[in-house]
């Protein structure tokens, strides 16, 4: 599978990319960024794309690395900025992010949420995913301190609070946050 490097976004597009183990915290902050800017940036989600569209287990050889990598690339090239966020282990997704830090033309930040695996277990039980996914589960997918290695990437603390991480997070990539609750779309039945 080739990974798509051409120039992608425009210099005023922004994309940060949210990694981090399950139960990390990851997709709050994705989801609250993407709140707290408003219209106008796209959230994709690394669960959803894998486990949900494609229901394809995170094995090597799969094809949801360049699922997401277009999925973010389609969106940035129609003046989007981006969140995207999920666990995209560096032994499998490097090659995509890699290509999309390389061939983005705007702003791109890409950061690591580094929390241990007592911590991540603890979290865990409080999130609704706590009976889909056993500790035993959550222990054996865990990767300690899986960082990309680059000298701008981004890696918080597991004491960082939901409140700090996005501060920090958009602030860092330059993503305004202006957006108001009213700019939420309403789910019409």
């Amino acid at each position: 599978m080739t990974v798509d490097a051409s120039p992608t976004g425009s210099p005023d597009t922004i994309l940060v990319c949210v990694r981090g183990n399950s139960g990390s915290g990851k997709s709050s902050i994705a989801r609250e960024l993407r709140l707290r800017h408003g219209r106008g940036c796209a959230l994709v989600e690394q669960d959803y794309l894998r486990r949900i569209l494609l229901r394809e287990r995170d094995r090597p050889g799969g094809v949801a690395p360049a699922l997401i990598g277009q999925t973010v690339r389609f969106a940035l090239d129609h003046g989007y900025h981006v969140v995207l966020e999920g666990i995209l282990h560096s032994s499998r997704y490097r090659p995509m992010l890699t290509a999309l830090r390389d061939g983005h033309r705007g702003r791109s930040l890409f950061c690591y949420l580094d929390v241990s695996l007592p911590e991540t277990l603890r979290r865990h039980l409080t999130r609704p995913q706590v009976t889909e996914f056993t500790a035993e589960f959550m222990s054996g997918i865990y990767a300690a301190h899986d960082v990309l290695g680059w000298p701008d990437e981004l890696v918080l603390p597991e004491s960082t609070t939901l409140e700090g991480a996005v501060e920090t997070i958009a602030t860092t990539a330059g993503l305004p946050q202006t957006g108001r609750v009213d700019d939420v779309i309403p789910i019409l039945p």
